[in-house]
């Protein structure tokens, strides 16, 4: 064998160790249940049935091959503690082959957890494996017209990632039942054997777990009475299963190289050509399994190149996508999936357990397209646990993942959906899609029970709501959350005269802004002096002297230089994320800032201000999709497609489009460009609706996919308290405006008991005491910075928060202390505060982010420890008013006027970008 480059060297070692002492560990599993007294790894069998692992062994596990490798004495070692484990107490817990499949990820995590993590490596609870399992053997029988489901030996069923053969086992234990069902126990042992040599294949990349996969198997038929012979051996296959599907041409080298490995040991030859029969010959009809969700750089071969293109095909002509992340390996087995059942069979099934993201995220809109155009039926099972957004059960906690196992492994960290498509012979006419949401119970146990519950349902179509994917809703297979009438309602650019803006970009990692004022005037003081060369501001770091892709920094600052002298004017606020203000040096010389908006920037005068609004949104969890700020608007403001529209198109003039003059007009309203007060009502009416959680709630989905529609009132008494609670809103917003009952006056109780600066033992906090070491961010790779877990204590309301409590329908069950450090925190932030989502953004996690103590380079000041409780104040101002918004917003949605002569269903597309 032969591992080329650094990861093939550090695959080969971390493979060979890890198949050496997990199969010494299975080899105890045997020994240990056949009651040897003691286990001598010297003397046990290696009998896996897998040639090329016999030859391994025989090779290595030799004390003169180990000594080189200095691993004998340390498989020593493993055996003692093997032989000091209580072993009726082990397999009291665990079975046999439950013990081996169930131990390798934290096995894997502990030894090599970077492999692991690359190569998205997490055991599969049984009752998900035997619930899929069950629902393709269902789906065989009632859509395919097989009597007898997987048992049937027509039925070719391959897991193209099988790992320790979880779903290879269950297979097997299904067509053991359904043979046992027809009263066939004299030949059920012969027919088991031979589905597993040849028809119940497995694809697998790493050799621990094809060795495990192996044993499983093994284990599993000798258990059924049907054992394997000398010479025989399971359809498993060690390979890259994202390659070697076509016949090579002449002359090509083998299509089966991964990671840098080269199949010169003649048994993984073998190996390799097994499984491409598999792949080019035989007639796959069900694939399955439990795909790996992380890329890893290794597994893209030439060979693979190309895989996902189809699923990129108009991305972005048809459909205005730039970016997007279709490179995960998951994608790429469904896209292997697709094109073996679609393209080759003819018929069949897919089922698989994935990342949820591409079941509604717009980067996947053509790999929905193509699955709908190619199969018949599809059922969507969402498992819920997506960690990165907290998402809650019904019970109000954080959802686990599925594949949570207590005290053990806590699972992705994505949310996950069981995904089952099925192809008939005869061609539906429109692809029905079939969604179950049922399963949210916030415990992963509870929710794999809540499955497993499902296969008894006679109906079992009734557990799943029919969606609608179409090209408006970008074929998204999500149930559709949206009001009857939200189409009809105008979406906000259509209020606008100006075209929406995009933020102003600096990309220049932060050299053009501060959080100091006078530390960045300083600084660009010294970086227009034309006495400093250019040379040893580079050495003192001062300004954007670093060449990027398309900026030269040496003729920027030349350019910069003959345009304009240091101005105090160009010292401005800077809206960076929602909370997140900062100074900015901003100028329209060229190229000094990425994108300078000029025409944005004008529009940043005293007395106006902006909503900001997105056109489509980067995932589900992005909370309220509108923000206000009255200082210049940056890019990611919201994430992502930031676009500002002022309530003034200038000092003198609303930004109102014809229609919406039209409409003030009709409700006697005075004349807006001479009346700033009326020009802002329609902006403030928006973010009242924009904040109400009925709005969000009833309208997610369609919210999520396009520009926010908002209903408009009829009279002008309503839509004058529509924008007073959208003015309280922008405030509450602002941080640099006071509000009484909030930041300034007398706090009542509900909010003078938020987020109060606390320490252990009581005290003054020190400096030391304000130090942010807590783990909540880090510096990623170039310098970005990347959100950490941090650390709160989630509890109860003390008896001194109970003001708080007697709100817990706004603000939550449950309150937080969120720590700075290990001694100092901010008492009492509730959980809905806490979790409050702008644009995409954790509003508190995202200012804590960037002020870890290695990032920030000093303690906080008391200043900034006050913003952290001011912001989580306001914040509770706005959980607090719900009650008002969400009436507010029925009664407008109640009396909406149309736009006259405005085809308002149409989506607008157009955005305008400043060159």
């Amino acid at each position: 064998m032969q591992f080329e480059g650094p990861k093939g060297e550090h695959l080969f070692r971390s493979t060979l160790v890890q198949t050496l002492f997990y199969g010494l560990f299975s080899a105890w599993v045997e020994v240990a249940q056949d009651g040897q007294a003691v286990f001598d790894w010297r003397a046990a069998g290696w009998n896996l049935h897998v040639p090329f692992v016999d030859t391994l062994f025989e090779r290595i596990a030799r004390p003169r091959s180990l000594k080189p490798l200095g691993l004998e004495e340390p498989l020593s070692w493993a055996a003692a503690a093997l032989n000091r484990v209580d072993r009726i107490a082990f397999f009291t817990r665990f079975e046999e082959a439950d013990a081996v499949r169930y131990f390798y990820e934290p096995f894997l995590a502990a030894f090599d957890p970077d492999l692991r993590k690359d190569m998205g490596v997490w055991y599969t609870p049984r009752e998900i494996v035997r619930y899929m399992v069950e629902r393709v053997d269902q789906v065989l029988r009632s859509e395919l017209g097989i009597p007898d489901g997987l048992a049937d030996p027509s039925v070719w069923v391959l897991d193209p990632c099988c790992g320790t053969g979880a779903y290879l086992v269950e297979v097997l234990a299904r067509i053991a039942r359904t043979l046992k069902e027809k009263g066939e126990d004299a030949l059920t042992a012969d027919d088991l054997k031979q589905a597993a040599m040849t028809r119940v294949a497995g694809f697998e990349i790493m050799p621990a777990p094809y060795v495990i996969a192996h044993w499983q198997v093994g284990h599993a038929l000798r258990a059924a009475g049907a054992p394997l012979g000398p010479e025989e051996r399971a359809a498993v296959y060690l390979t890259n299963a994202l390659t070697g599907w076509a016949a090579p041409q002449a002359g090509a080298g083998p299509g089966d190289a991964q990671h840098g490995i080269r199949f010169t040991y003649p048994p993984l030859a073998d190996e390799r050509d097994e499984a491409a029969r598999v792949k080019q010959a035989r007639p796959i009809l069900v694939v399955l399994g439990n795909p790996p969700y992380n890329a890893f750089a290794g597994t893209s071969p030439a060979e693979e190149s190309g895989l996902v293109e189809p699923y990129k095909e108009g991305l972005q002509r048809d459909w205005g996508i730039r970016k997007f992340n279709l490179d995960d390996l998951y994608v790429r087995f469904f896209r292997i999936a697709e094109r073996r059942i679609a393209g080759g069979t003819g018929r069949g099934i897919i089922c698989f357990i994935s990342n949820h993201s591409w079941l509604s995220s717009p980067s996947f809109v053509v790999m929905r397209q193509r699955l709908l155009a190619e199969f018949d039926r599809i059922w969507v099972d969402n498992l819920h646990g997506d960690r990165k957004s907290s998402e809650r059960g019904r019970d109000g906690r954080t959802s686990e993942t599925v594949f949570a196992m207590r005290g053990a492994s806590l699972g992705i960290q994505q949310g996950t959906a069981i995904s089952m498509l099925v192809r008939t012979p005869t061609r539906a006419a429109t692809t029905q899609v079939l969604f179950n949401n049922r399963a949210d119970a916030s415990d992963a146990g509870e929710r794999r029970g809540q499955l497993l519950a499902m296969l008894e349902s006679s109906a079992f179509d009734e557990h799943y709501d029919q969606t609608s994917p179409v090209a408006q809703n970008r074929y998204s297979f999500r149930p559709a959350s949206v009001a009857a009438d939200y189409q009809s309602w105008p979406p906000l650019p259509y209020i606008a005269a100006l075209e929406p803006f995009s933020g102003v970009v600096e990309k220049r990692h932060g050299a053009l802004r501060s959080l100091d004022r006078s530390e960045l005037a300083d600084r660009m003081r010294r970086y227009f002096d034309p006495k400093i060369s250019f040379e040893e501001l580079k050495v003192l770091g001062i300004g954007p002297v670093e060449d990027m892709a398309g900026f030269k920094a040496y003729d920027a600052r030349t350019r910069l230089l003959r345009s304009e002298t240091f101005s105090e004017k160009n010292l401005r606020l800077l809206a960076l994320y929602p909370f997140e203000v900062r100074w900015a040096y901003h100028t329209n010389v060229q190229q000094i800032w990425n994108r300078s908006r000029p025409e944005l920037s004008a529009r940043a005068f005293p007395g106006n201000g902006f909503v900001v609004a997105r056109l489509r949104a980067r995932r589900p969890e992005e909370g309220f999709p509108l923000f206000w700020t009255p200082v210049l608007p940056g890019d990611h403001i919201l994430d992502p497609n930031a676009h500002p529209m002022p309530v003034l198109a200038d000092p003198a003039k609303a930004n109102l489009s014809v229609v919406a003059r039209g409409w003030l007009a009709a409700l006697a309203l005075p004349n807006p460009d001479t009346d700033h007060a009326i020009a802002a009502l329609p902006w403030h009416h928006a973010l009242a609706i924009g904040y109400a959680p009925a709005w969000l709630a009833e309208n997610g989905d369609a919210i999520r996919q396009d520009w926010p529609r908002v209903p408009l009132p009829d009279n002008a008494d309503l839509l004058r308290a529509s924008a007073a609670l959208g003015a309280r809103v922008a405030a509450l917003l602002d941080p640099d405006t006071p509000v009484v009952g909030v930041t300034t006056g007398t706090l009542p109780p509900a909010i003078q008991i938020i987020a109060v600066p606390s320490k252990r033992g009581g005290g003054a906090m020190a400096e030391a005491e304000r130090r942010l070491t807590a783990g909540w961010g880090h510096a990623g790779k170039s310098g970005a910075v990347m959100a950490g877990r941090g650390r709160i204590s989630t509890r109860d309301y003390a008896p001194e928060e109970a003001a708080a409590a007697a709100d817990a329908a706004c603000l939550g069950a449950t309150t937080h202390d969120v720590f700075l450090n290990q001694d100092a925190y901010w008492r009492n932030i509730p959980e809905t505060v806490w979790r409050f989502t702008i644009g995409g953004y954790q509003v508190l996690k995202k200012w804590l982010s960037y002020r870890e103590q290695p990032l920030l380079g000093r303690a906080l000041t008391p200043a900034e420890v006050r913003y952290v409780r001011d912001v989580a104040r306001r914040l509770t101002a706005l959980r607090l008013m719900a009650p008002e918004l969400d009436a507010n917003y029925r009664a407008c949605a109640a009396t909406h006027r149309p736009l006259n002569g405005v085809p308002i269903a149409e989506s607008v597309m157009t955005v305008k970008h400043d060159p």
